[in-house]
């Protein structure tokens, strides 16, 4: 989803509660990246990896000039024959340590191994954030919950979609009353899809 339809997105969705849960969630994440400094890992199930989410991030990180945005996703089934961003293992979470931030999408909660795995991560110091059902006990040992329920009115990958729009667009100030290349997108895709002007 690029950002003029994330933006179409965002004005379907105006009055409703997910925009400002997405944001609010989005500034928590970043804000526990640049503050800390030590990285985001990001982890799914073995049944639902969030390549799609990282790719996102990575691209918002290259935009947004926020190097710490691009998350190290952490996979089940990693091989060491396989490309290096796709080869780190479940191992890396038992390495979490303060100053990390584990960042763990589900849409269904994790079973007990990866549980054991977030829970050592956070004893470490690590700060975890969860995305997915809302309930159960990752969402009780996350510092921050975006609960995306099943049977909710957005699916957990088009959340993820306004995560990671939201935790790029946010991440610098405007420098020097210029506006940012993918603010301007956003404003030309606003003008073009608004309707047109009441003639009397």
């Amino acid at each position: 989803m690029d950002a003029v339809r994330v933006a179409l997105l965002r004005e379907v969705l105006a009055g409703t509660e997910w925009l400002g849960a997405t944001r609010r969630f989005a500034g928590a994440l970043r804000g526990s990246v640049v503050s800390h400094g030590g990285g985001m890992l990001l982890v799914g199930t073995p049944e639902y990896e969030p390549w799609h989410l990282a790719a996102h991030l990575v691209d918002e990180a290259a935009w947004s000039g926020t190097p710490e945005l691009a998350p190290t996703l952490v996979r089940h089934d990693a091989r060491p024959s396989d490309p290096a961003h796709l080869a780190v293992g479940l191992g890396r979470l038992e390495a979490a340590r303060r100053g990390e931030t584990l960042l763990v999408v589900s849409p269904e909660g994790p079973a007990p191994p990866l549980l054991e795995r977030v829970s050592d991560a956070r004893r470490a110091g690590a700060t975890v954030l969860s995305l997915g059902p809302g309930e159960g006990e990752l969402a009780a040992m996350a510092h921050e919950t975006l609960a995306v329920p099943d049977g909710s009115e957005l699916d957990l990958d088009t959340v993820q979609h306004l995560v990671s729009a939201a935790a790029g667009e946010n991440a610098l100030p405007t420098p020097r009353g210029r506006r940012r290349f993918r603010d301007r997108v956003a404003r030309l895709a606003e003008h073009l899809t608004a309707p047109p002007p009441a003639r009397w």
